[in-house]
């Protein structure tokens, strides 16, 4: 339905959209003449709360559960959906929220540089390949 419809075009408009229902629901199934009135009005009824869910105002914005700035520490990074604490915060957002880190940084307003990884967790990990010789350059033959 288009809303810039009048409320009476909008009426009109669902009275046909009710009767094309029902005659295609009775057409298929056997209804007692006794049920087409409660049926008539159902149908209308479900139509009419269809057509005002778009009348509603959208949702308040989710508010972080911690401030951004604050979020970051050096041993856990805290998860603005749930405030819960990470070492790593990639695989819980698409486990639990389905989310990519572009999408959590986007959603949240956070700079592209916002770190997915707590600053110390990184440079162990970082050391940790180093040790194994991970980056350097293979002598040549």
């Amino acid at each position: 339905m288009d809303t810039s419809e009048t409320p009476a075009s909008n009426s009109e408009t669902l009275i046909e959209l009710t009767a094309d229902v029902v005659a295609a629901y009775v057409s298929n199934n056997p209804v007692p003449v006794g049920e087409l009135p409660g049926l008539i009005a159902d149908v209308h009824a479900a139509l009419g709360r269809v057509g005002n869910v778009a009348d509603t105002p959208p949702a308040d914005k989710q508010k972080p559960a911690v401030n951004p700035k604050r979020s970051v520490h050096d041993d856990y990074i805290i998860c603005l959906e749930d405030g819960k604490k990470f070492k790593s915060l990639k695989r819980h957002l698409m486990t639990h929220y389905n989310m990519t880190p572009d999408q959590y940084r986007e959603k949240w307003g956070l700079d592209a540089s916002y770190p997915m990884v707590a600053p110390n967790y990184a440079a162990a990990r970082s050391q940790l390949a180093k040790k194994m010789g991970l980056g350097r350059k293979r002598k040549g033959k």
